[in-house]
């Protein structure tokens, strides 16, 4: 294991993806705007994983968390989350997410809990400036999880450093409390 985190694609290449337990952050950039999704998956106990043309699959349960950024100026602001285009949903609506508008007027959302993907579910394939990372299941975790948001929101997404905190802790406090896994020991 290489450290706290490494790139989802490299740590599959190099055989370094941990099946006991395992948190993989992805981002999702739309071209021309701020707007920006993020998904957080816990996931534990893989029976297999596997690459495709689309991206990386883990066949096993998942606890997904989303989060989205989204600019003052974003021209569907309100319709519903799962009501919007592919590239720029998430499988939630308003009622479903925590809300606060940064200093600089973007509206950053994130699930109060997370859901859970029964069977398997697909990291895609990172394009332009994506991206996946793994986090390996250390002591400090969901510190390094808030770190990384927290820098993450700040210089990729646009959100001021006090913002990007304060969203930052409270996702990673529901990562926390809605993501752990119970280690089951092989037969």
């Amino acid at each position: 294991m290489p450290g706290k985190a490494m790139d989802l694609f490299d740590a599959y290449t190099k055989n370094a993806l941990p099946k006991e337990c395992g948190y993989i952050i992805s981002s999702f950039f739309s071209e021309g705007s701020g707007y920006t999704r993020y998904e957080i998956v816990s996931y534990a106990n893989v029976k297999d994983i596997y690459a495709n043309d689309e991206g990386i699959t883990f066949q096993t349960d998942g606890k997904k968390l989303f989060i989205l950024m989204q600019p003052p100026n974003y021209h569907q602001k309100n319709m519903e989350p799962f009501l919007r285009p592919n590239t720029e949903s998430i499988p939630q609506r308003f009622a479903e997410l925590d809300c606060l508008t940064t200093r600089n007027q973007i509206k950053a959302y994130w699930s109060k809990s997370a859901m859970i993907s029964y069977g398997s579910f697909t990291i895609m394939r990172p394009k332009g400036l994506d991206f996946s990372f793994v986090f390996y299941a250390l002591p400090d975790i969901y510190d390094s999880i808030g770190l990384f948001c927290e820098k993450t929101f700040n210089k990729e997404a646009g959100l001021p450093l006090v913002d990007a905190k304060k969203i930052a802790a409270a996702v990673a406090a529901c990562v926390r409390v809605s993501m752990p896994w119970k280690v089951v020991a092989a037969e």
